[in-house]
């Protein structure tokens, strides 16, 4: 397997392997991976000749100064994750090779001495609910990064996890938008045996937190058992609001019945097409996600 920390490395290594004729997919993350990241390299490498992974804890997209200093990094064990589960290439750039090095005008505070992107997106609806409501700014950051790493690597196909389900309508939004050229593939999120959404921020869970951490899920599963009972959406977040004030070590930040392509609030139940519940939780100092879609 390949580690490249700067473009130009890249670029020039993907530049032969396309001269072979090799496709390429792409699975961006900001490590501190786990088995829901692997799952997203299987993926791509059934469908891909080559794999690329990119691990970059991009600073833009953290609207909390203390989110972005906990961010587990942890470069060396996630390159002996995806080894052995066959990813070709790691890029791995510092803040400062993506986004170029501040000038002196830009002061010195930042983080890695990074030029801070003037670019602005403007995602519309998509970005008003949910985590653009509560994380201002933070997709205006994940669109950038991304549309810089599509426009380095230049796969054919991306991979994405559900999870993230918000970030998935904005990634295929901004790939209708600015013409790219890749098939979007958002794939299953993977749970722990308990429920628990698998995820990078779960590591900085206390013994105790993590005991307690699957009452998201249960959470969520209770809200669709609802729904699927014919409860109206007003009554089962009356239910959710109440599961949570049983586990006092919550801090719920929002429960939302969404469409699960426009991702707007829905009133009542629709006879066709998907239905999203979408959750975001604060227990102790970490801030977890998950959602469930039928």
């Amino acid at each position: 397997m390949h580690i490249f920390h700067s473009i130009a490395d890249l670029r020039s290594y993907l530049r032969v392997q396309r001269q072979q004729g090799k496709t390429v997919g792409f699975v961006p993350t900001m490590g501190a991976l786990h088995e829901g990241h692997l799952s997203l390299i299987e993926a791509s490498k059934a469908q891909n000749d080559l794999s690329i992974c990119s691990i970059f804890v991009n600073p833009i997209q953290f609207n909390n100064p203390d989110d972005l200093a906990r961010y587990p990094r942890t470069l060396g064990a996630d390159c002996a994750m995806l080894a052995p589960a066959g990813c070709d290439a790691v890029f791995a750039p510092s803040a400062e090779e993506m986004y170029g090095k501040a000038t002196a005008s830009e002061g010195s505070k930042l983080s890695n001495a990074y030029s801070k992107p003037i670019l602005k997106f403007d995602f519309g609806a998509l970005e008003h609910v949910m985590e653009g409501q509560f994380r201002p700014g933070h997709f205006n950051g994940v669109g950038i990064v991304v549309s810089k790493l599509f426009n380095i690597v230049q796969p054919d196909r991306t991979y994405f996890g559900q999870k993230d389900l918000q970030q998935v309508a904005i990634v295929r939004r901004m790939m209708i938008d600015l013409g790219f050229q890749i098939e979007l593939h958002p794939c299953p999120t993977l749970r722990e045996l308990d429920g628990l959404a698998m995820s990078s921020r779960n590591r900085n869970l206390t013994t105790e937190e993590r005991a307690i951490a699957p009452h998201i899920f249960k959470g969520l599963s209770l809200a669709k058992s609802l729904l699927l009972s014919g409860r109206t959406p007003a009554e089962v977040k009356r239910a959710i609001s109440a599961h949570f004030e049983q586990q006092p070590a919550f801090r719920l930040e929002y429960f939302e019945i969404v469409d699960a392509h426009s991702l707007q609030t829905i009133e009542a139940m629709a006879d066709t097409g998907q239905t999203a519940l979408c959750i975001a939780a604060h227990l102790g100092k970490v801030r977890l996600i998950d959602n469930v879609v039928f």
